[in-house]
């Protein structure tokens, strides 16, 4: 008789715990009914790390934890004197760099002067040895005739060869006033060049200082602060931590013999451990292509049941916007996931998001 109350009591609890296995399964073959499944998970969301692009001390810390932040709203402040003054340096070379460019357009100007005063020269001592070359033809006939002494007409003939050296000269002079225009110029465009790079200078300091005011990328809240005002960080530091809440999901894992039904967009339903008397819908986002060995936190009926399919259930965004306050990451639950359209909804799975 005692035996066969033991061998009952035994079954009791065998019975007992298969249903406590069946109810906290983390998928189910048929949920509330035929074309459910459901998968345990935890709500995540979209983390964005607020980091500097250079090396430097952080001055302030502008938003708290826990602080909601709008896109474009700074959350932080680097110190910025090397590059104040960086900047006040480019500053000065850049008015240097335009006062060189305004000389050196005075100095193309002074040579082109200089080239036509040369030009000047030049005409004139063409002319001079002109008119010597048609008054020794002359001289020679007057002293062929003996009216000319051979004195006055070696005269005229060296004041010939003089007046030709003469313009060769001035010729060379001109060339040389010429290529001096040449340099100038070469000398207006190389300040021009030293304006611009100068303009490059300041205008990427320019943007290093507007980099040292962090700005929240999104909408989000700040989840934690990583270093503290006063430190000095390197480039590409963080320095806050937020968590965008209009972008909510909860992933879970599903069996391959389940995945392969499991469409973009379809209905899930959400259920919080922390509150069970609301359901939030949500829909499927993501269905991993590939399946992976079942993660230390999802327990599996059998040994067959090892590889799983990772599916990601994405929350309503105008949803999420409503209930922004209330929105909290990490909590643990479970996903419902109908597999097929035409089953409808059971009436403990209907939509309750409170107000």
């Amino acid at each position: 008789m005692i035996k066969h109350w033991k061998l009952a009591a035994a079954l009791a609890v065998v019975l007992v715990g298969a249903g406590l296995l069946w109810r906290w399964a983390p998928w189910q073959a048929t949920g509330p009914g035929p074309g459910f499944v459901s998968g345990n998970g935890r709500i995540e969301a979209t983390e964005i790390a607020v980091a500097t692009k250079l090396a430097g001390r952080v001055q302030d810390i502008l938003a708290a934890e826990g602080e909601f932040v709008k896109a474009g709203h700074p959350v932080a402040r680097m110190q910025i004197d090397g590059l104040q003054a960086q900047r006040e340096e480019a500053v000065a070379r850049l008015q240097q760099a335009q006062l060189a460019i305004s000389s050196s357009q005075a100095q193309v100007a002074q040579r082109e002067s200089d080239y036509q005063a040369a030009l000047a020269v030049v005409a004139q001592r063409e002319s001079d040895l002109d008119t010597a070359r048609r008054r020794l033809p002359r001289s020679e006939k007057l002293a062929r005739e003996g009216f000319f002494s051979s004195q006055l007409l070696d005269d005229d003939r060296a004041k010939v060869h003089s007046l030709q050296a003469a313009v060769a000269a001035a010729r060379a002079q001109a060339k040389a006033a010429q290529a001096g225009i040449g340099a100038a110029r070469t000398q207006v465009t190389s300040a021009e060049a030293n304006v611009r790079a100068l303009e490059a200078t300041l205008a990427r300091i320019d943007v290093e200082l507007a980099d040292s005011e962090l700005k929240a990328p999104r909408d989000g809240r700040v989840q934690f602060r990583v270093v503290q005002p006063g430190e000095v960080v390197g480039a590409g530091s963080r320095v806050l931590q937020l968590v965008d809440l209009t972008d909510v999901y909860m992933t879970f894992f599903l069996p391959e013999t389940v995945a392969g039904r499991v469409a973009l967009g379809s209905e899930v339903r959400i259920v919080l451990d922390a509150a069970p008397d609301f359901v939030i819908p949500a829909a499927v986002s993501f269905v991993a292509s590939t399946a992976q060995f079942t993660p230390k936190t999802v327990e599996t009926a059998s040994e067959r049941q090892k590889l799983m399919f990772r599916v990601r259930a994405q929350i309503d965004k105008a949803l999420l916007e409503r209930h922004q306050e209330q929105v909290k990451t990490g909590l643990p639950g479970v996903a419902w996931l109908r597999v097929d359209p035409a089953v409808e909804w059971p009436a403990h799975l209907a939509v309750k998001v409170g107000e």
